[in-house]
């Protein structure tokens, strides 16, 4: 069987800190839960979908980079 992960040769110390909106470094992580119609899945219900973010524990502002580009503007500077 064939690993398809991919080895990255990676310096920490050659990276920069992504910081809240109130000047933090810590991120907590959430989950956006979204539902889609059972016709559009083809089952007996609808489904839920997890989409795993992280946002700022003290403003709720989710990071914009971490939403799939599709929600950006719905969920991008709001709260959680």
């Amino acid at each position: 069987m064939k690993n398809n992960q991919m080895n990255i040769n990676l310096d920490l110390s050659k990276t920069t800190t992504v910081e809240t909106a109130s000047g933090g470094k810590i991120w907590s992580q959430g989950v956006i839960i979204r539902k889609v119609s059972r016709f559009v899945v083809g089952a007996d219900e609808d489904a839920l979908i997890p989409i795993p973010v992280f946002y700022d524990v003290e403003t709720g502002e989710i990071l914009t980079e971490t939403l799939p580009k599709e929600l950006r503007e719905e969920y991008g500077g709001g709260n959680i």
